[in-house]
């Protein structure tokens, strides 16, 4: 599995042949190295929810390379108002599954807001059993432990940015709810409202949750993981 980071909480992952996005805002993230036009391959898009530095260039993307959207019903029914056709559209809701190109999706609650719908998160399970949950923009809450029951959590990817989401410390904690092997923060260092660094976090795995491996991608480099 291969996993690139396009910056806040941009993401593609690449397993066998299926590339998936992840919330994928590149058009006014500074943080980007590329533009949505330089993506050759896109299979499917997650969106958490839509604010517009999570729903991004879903739109763009999905005409381009005929690729679904999976998102809460409510996002997927504005998207279609805005263009998307009605075939790419995924809609589900909160405790639903859905099961795409030998990926199994399972949408879970966030504690955040939304213009359509609820904030969501994402538990998904790769054909090879490796489990990936990503949390979108969320508060911490104590159901994240749940999760890690319900789920054997190989990978997650937590927002650590602060002041709209979890800081580092919530995000350490969250860990240890969930018994995740690896995280990969996210949401940080876009803008100067949020985290510069993961330092913190570091620091704070150390504390609350010691088994979980720290892993900080760097913007636009593939990591095999």
């Amino acid at each position: 599995m291969e996993i690139t980071w396009f910056g806040h909480a941009n993401f593609m992952i690449r397993t066998g042949e299926t590339v998936v996005l992840i919330d994928p805002f590149f058009v006014g993230n500074p943080s980007s190295p590329t533009t949505y036009k330089e993506i050759e391959r896109c299979d499917l898009i997650l969106v958490t929810h839509d604010h517009n530095d999570h729903v991004g260039q879903t739109l763009e993307l999905a005409a381009r390379h005929d690729a679904e959207v999976v998102a809460i019903f409510d996002v997927i029914q504005n998207l279609i108002t805005q263009g998307l056709p009605e075939h790419l559209g995924v809609g589900m809701n909160i405790g639903g599954t859905v099961s795409r190109l030998g990926l199994s999706i399972k949408m879970v609650q966030a504690m955040h807001s939304s213009v359509h719908g609820a904030a969501a998160g994402f538990i998904i399970t790769l054909p090879d059993r490796t489990c990936i949950y990503n949390s979108g923009d969320t508060g911490l809450f104590g159901d994240m432990a749940l999760f890690g029951k319900l789920h054997d959590i190989n990978i997650a990817m937590l927002p650590i940015g602060g002041r709209f989401t979890m800081d580092a410390v919530q995000a350490a904690y969250a860990c240890s709810l969930l018994g995740c092997r690896k995280v990969i923060p996210q949401h940080w260092g876009t803008w100067s409202v949020l985290a510069q660094n993961t330092t913190a976090l570091a620091e704070q795995l150390m504390l609350l949750s010691p088994e979980t491996e720290l892993v900080e991608l760097a913007i636009g480099e593939p990591t095999t993981l």
